[in-house]
């Protein structure tokens, strides 16, 4: 029930009076999703804060660390010059291995307004990022009303490396089209999702749970042809630009391969498994950040069992697992994998819900723990963590 249905009638004979007249009036509430996104700003936006005080006091500029530092920079420079044409060595530096709608958007953007790519890239992560905590709302809001929509939205923003968001990286912009294709499965709007799918294929390898939420969803209502059709469309993006790949390279396996050059495949988990020992019981002096990450990892997979517990839709459900198998079965780079996992919102759906049942003080202190704790990381995680986020 609505807070307006809740109100009394007004007094008819009353009905022309000035609205100053009756001091007692409530004032009427925003609306959520209008909430939702002033709290969005609000907590990235003391994380911003507490990054460029940290930054000065350190004589580093913010904006680099935003806008032109580690992945930013890849993509910066395929928006300048393109794809590499060979394979190259185990250097880690092939950009083939990043996909191409956010670079392409840069580009695109940065041909017809005024200032660098550089600027343009940021600008398009920080619009991306307020579109995807409108779909994140969406979701939540779906799912469990209003109140859960914006407690869902602030958890989102409030990750510990939430920072990454308002960063020329491509995680925003992948989560908008991640959240908004859930939604379009929840609204049984098949083909919107296979669309939006398709670009979160051409955004980030990990497009393909996207694509895998919408064809597995969508094949289980087989008996319609645009479930059906949307089945088959929805893993497109994420194989054109494998298939791509391939053809540039003159091999079957382009893209895997240059993401061995990366050193990054497919070990069944145990890398992870040795970085958990490694990091909690045989390292004395363990690196900060990458507890950090180990916590995250840990975390989710927990998160995960209590989407399960609360029977979560499916495509929610193949999302979050197909990621989380991404993550936690990849060799390779440890320290990113929490950055990874940043658009799996709904892995914060049972801690939204639990909030919105607990009492209001538990409820503040929570969220304000989680909101200083995600300014304090990401200035952490760009000012002493040596490495890229």
């Amino acid at each position: 029930m609505s807070s307006t249905a809740l109100r009394p009638p007004p007094n008819r004979a009353n009905r022309t009076a000035d609205a100053t007249d009756a001091p007692d009036t409530p004032r009427p509430r925003l609306p959520a999703l209008a909430r939702a996104l002033l709290a969005y700003v609000g907590v990235r936006a003391l994380g911003l804060a507490v990054l460029a005080l940290w930054a000065h006091r350190q004589h580093h500029g913010v904006w680099p660390i935003l806008a032109t530092q580690w992945d930013a920079e890849y993509y910066l420079g395929i928006a300048d010059h393109g794809y590499a044409h060979a394979l190259g060595g185990m250097d880690g530096g092939n950009n083939l291995v990043f996909f191409p709608l956010y670079p392409v958007l840069v580009k695109a953007v940065a041909a017809v307004t005024p200032g660098t790519r550089a600027t343009t890239g940021l600008c398009l992560a920080v619009a991306a990022s307020l579109l995807a905590a409108w779909g994140v709302h969406a979701v939540g809001d779906r799912l469990h009303g209003p109140r859960a929509g914006v407690l869902l939205t602030v958890l989102w923003a409030a990750l510990p490396v939430g920072l990454v968001q308002w960063m020329g990286y491509t995680e925003s912009l992948f989560t908008a089209c991640a959240a908004w294709t859930l939604y379009a499965l929840l609204t049984d709007r098949p083909l919107t999702a296979a669309c939006l799918a398709t670009l979160a294929g051409l955004t980030r390898p990990t497009g393909i749970a996207v694509a895998a939420a919408v064809t597995l969803t969508c094949l289980l209502s087989w008996r319609r042809p645009r479930a059906l059709l949307a089945a088959f469309l929805a893993p497109l993006g994420w194989c054109a630009y494998v298939g791509w790949v391939g053809l540039r390279l003159h091999r079957w396996d382009g893209y895997f391969a240059v993401q061995r050059t990366w050193r990054n495949e497919v070990d069944g988990g145990l890398d992870t498994l040795r970085q958990f020992r490694s990091l909690l019981l045989y390292d004395p002096t363990p690196e900060l950040f990458l507890l950090l990450v180990t916590a995250t990892l840990l975390a989710s997979v927990a998160l995960f069992a209590l989407s399960l517990r609360d029977r979560q839709p499916l495509a929610l459900l193949v999302f979050t697992a197909v990621t989380l198998l991404i993550v936690l079965t990849s060799g390779g780079v440890y320290f990113p994998r929490a950055r990874y996992l940043l658009p799996a919102f709904p892995l914060l759906l049972p801690i939204a819900v639990r909030l919105m049942r607990a009492p209001a003080r538990y409820r503040h202190i929570i969220l304000s723990m989680a909101v200083l704790g995600s300014a304090y990381w990401g200035a952490y995680m760009t000012l002493v963590w040596t490495g890229p986020p």
